[in-house]
C-alpha cells in the first residue's frame, strides 16, 4: 500500500495511507478510498463430496481453494459464480440452483496490493461428478472431498477455512 505516492489529483507526493481503507493527499486533501472487493465462492457437492480446485497461481500456489472469483462491476454475485465456474472449468451452471450460505471477511494480496475482501458463499449440488475441463493456468487440478476428510490446513484462504470449521461441525 505504500507504493502510491502521488496524489491522482494535484500530483504531488503527498499521499499517505490510513493503514485501513484510504489514502489523504496533505497538500489539496483528497481522499482516495480503497473499497472491499466483492469476491465468490462456490460449493459444488455431490451427494456426500465436495469439490475443490488446487491453485496453480500466487497467492497460495498449490493449496485448496473454492471455484469463484471477484465480482466484476455491473455483476451480481451469481452472475460471477456462472462466470467463474465456466471461466475456470467450463460448467454451465443453473443460476437458479446456486444457494446462498455466508459472508466473511478475507485479504487477497495481488501484487503487493492487500485487498480486503467480502467472500460471498454458495452451493450448487449436483446429481453426477461434473465433467470439468481445468483452466490450467489458474486451477492445477480438481479434488473431490468428504467434508470429515477436508484438511483446513490445505485450504488456501482463512474465509473458507473458517467457513469449513463450521461447515464440517454441521
Amino acid at each position: 500500500m505504500n507504493d502510491l505516492k502521488y496524489c491522482p489529483k494535484c500530483g504531488n507526493p503527498a499521499l499517505k495511507w490510513d493503514g485501513e481503507k484510504k489514502w489523504t493527499c496533505s497538500n489539496c486533501e483528497y481522499v482516495l478510498f480503497h473499497n472491499v472487493a466483492g469476491a465468490v465462492a462456490v460449493i459444488i457437492k455431490h451427494g456426500d463430496q465436495i469439490l475443490f480446485t488446487r491453485r496453480n497461481q500466487e497467492p497460495k500456489k498449490g493449496k485448496l481453494d473454492l471455484a469463484g472469483g471477484f465480482v466484476d462491476p455491473k455483476e451480481s454475485a451469481e452472475e460471477t459464480c456462472v462466470r467463474e465456474l465456466f471461466e475456470e472449468m467450463k460448467i454451465k451452471v443453473d443460476r437458479s440452483q446456486l444457494k446462498y450460505l455466508a459472508s466473511l471477511p478475507n485479504t487477497y494480496e495481488y501484487k503487493n496490493i492487500l485487498y480486503n475482501t467480502i467472500d460471498l458463499f454458495y452451493e450448487y449440488e449436483v446429481s453426477e461428478k461434473l465433467e470439468i475441463q481445468l483452466e490450467i493456468a489458474e486451477i492445477s487440478e480438481a479434488v473431490w472431498l468428504k467434508k470429515e476428510d477436508i484438511n483446513l490446513d490445505e485450504i488456501a484462504f482463512e474465509s473458507q477455512q473458517i467457513f469449513f470449521e463450521k461447515y464440517k461441525r454441521s
